[in-house]
């Protein structure tokens, strides 16, 4: 097990443009700090206790930094310093909902307040997992209510190795927890339904259920409909596959609506995609959530210069990517269109393929890659890429048979009637 950070005191600077005032919380593998920045005003300040979780914790913040909801906390950016991995924030003002069950539960809080309090929450846990995020710590200390309604805040993007089985130590909130992350099965949006349904059961009864709790909704909350206990047990269920799918059925089982404002999507595409924008969107999306990878992009050949042209990304870094042309051959993307051949590269960083200076130049330098080519009638018409797995692990050459057939799949729906031909990027690429 990593050796654990010593505490930093007040005043301490981060990147010589931040500077800690008061620890105000820490969790399993990290600490949030109020903070100052000398353009701007209050932040708060994740840093990293476990230096051994550090690419984990760089990938995930990265990603998090993409996300735009009126409900979901803000990061402002993503910091390694000699003092340790940092994630700076919005400072959400406000009290959260543990502190006001605390002080105005009477055992539990009103239940049209309870009500609202899902239905907002519901709404950033619908954005957040829509963008292939799940949050792993849903509990009502990180739902804080500011003067436009619930923030969601501190995901919990770190975990612990278990040093006796090799396995995923749970790092969370007992009995808010999902009890597949308390074995150490895989983490899921079904285990933030989980954490969410307990959390509004603690909210109503003035404590978290127990596993299988009988305890009776109907006789200990007042004007509880039935309902309303069927809805939360099925979100309560022991194992992941019994339990409501979605954080959206959560809600529609308790009678709320998901009225939030919309969040900003990490999908996009080229002003002038040489497909449909929104297909070669899901497809850059849907292949970084069955890979798990904090960024996909596609790119296409543009028959008229051979160059490969990045036409659709999702994920870290994607605003920049897009619209990029890459010359034939150049980087692992173009050693893979002109091989033909898929590569799991566990160390970008240090292969002599990989375009370092392209990387830098576009804020994103991964540290692992799964990259396939994209082939129809034989021919390589394209590159699919996936960088960094998000639990900081490495693509190995396994992975390459899964993307292979993936990449088989996306030229098959870019080959249906109505699309643009793919192969005349140069006519279409913006």
């Amino acid at each position: 097990m990593s050796e654990v950070a010593e505490e930093l005191p007040a005043g301490t600077r981060i990147a010589d443009r931040y500077t800690l005032v008061e620890r105000m919380s820490e969790g399993a593998m990290g600490a949030v700090y109020r903070g100052s920045a000398d353009e701007g005003g209050p932040v708060a300040i994740k840093r990293l206790l476990d230096p051994g979780q550090a690419a984990r914790f760089e990938i995930e913040g990265r990603l998090l930094e993409r996300l735009h909801h009126n409900r979901v906390v803000g990061v402002i950016e993503h910091l390694s310093e000699p003092a340790g991995q940092f994630l700076v924030m919005d400072l959400v003002e406000g009290i959260d909902l543990d502190r006001e069950l605390r002080e105005q539960g009477s055992p539990g809080l009103p239940l049209e307040n309870v009500l609202e309090y899902a239905q907002q929450a519901a709404e950033a846990l619908t954005y957040v997992h829509d963008q292939n995020v799940v949050h792993r710590d849903v509990k009502p200390h990180n739902l804080v209510r500011g003067p436009d309604g619930l923030v969601l805040v501190d995901f919990g993007i770190a975990r612990e190795e278990a040093a006796e089985q090799g396995g995923t130590r749970a790092i969370g909130t007992p009995l808010y927890m999902a009890p597949e992350i308390l074995v150490g099965e895989e983490v899921s949006a079904r285990s933030d339904v989980y954490s969410l349904a307990a959390t509004i059961w603690a909210l109503l009864l003035g404590k978290p259920p127990a596993y299988d709790d009988p305890t009776p909704l109907s006789e200990t909350v007042p004007g509880a409909p039935p309902q309303l206990e069927d809805t939360l047990r099925a979100a309560l269920a022991i194992r992941p596959e019994r339990r409501l799918a979605s954080v959206a059925a959560l809600a529609d089982g308790l009678g709320v609506s998901l009225e939030g404002a919309e969040g900003r999507g990490l999908a996009l595409s080229v002003s002038k995609p040489a497909a449909r924008s929104d297909l070669l969107e899901a497809i850059a999306h849907t292949a970084a959530g069955t890979f798990d990878a904090a960024a996909a992009s596609v790119a296409l050949v543009d028959p008229s210069t051979s160059e490969l042209v990045y036409q659709s990304a999702w994920g870290a870094a994607a605003h920049e990517i897009v619209g990029v042309r890459m010359p034939p051959g150049r980087g692992i993307a173009g050693s893979v269109v002109k091989l033909g051949q898929g590569l799991a590269i566990p160390d970008c960083r240090n292969d002599p393929r990989f375009a370092s200076n392209v990387a830098r130049k576009v804020g994103y330098v991964p540290h692992t890659m799964l990259v396939v080519p994209l082939v129809r009638e034989g021919e390589a018409i394209g590159a699919l890429s996936l960088l960094d797995r998000r639990d900081g692990g490495g693509y190995r050459p396994p992975d390459v048979e899964r993307a292979m057939l993936f990449a088989d799949l996306a030229v098959t729906a870019l080959a249906e009637p109505g699309q643009e031909d793919v192969t005349r990027v140069g006519t279409r690429a913006g």
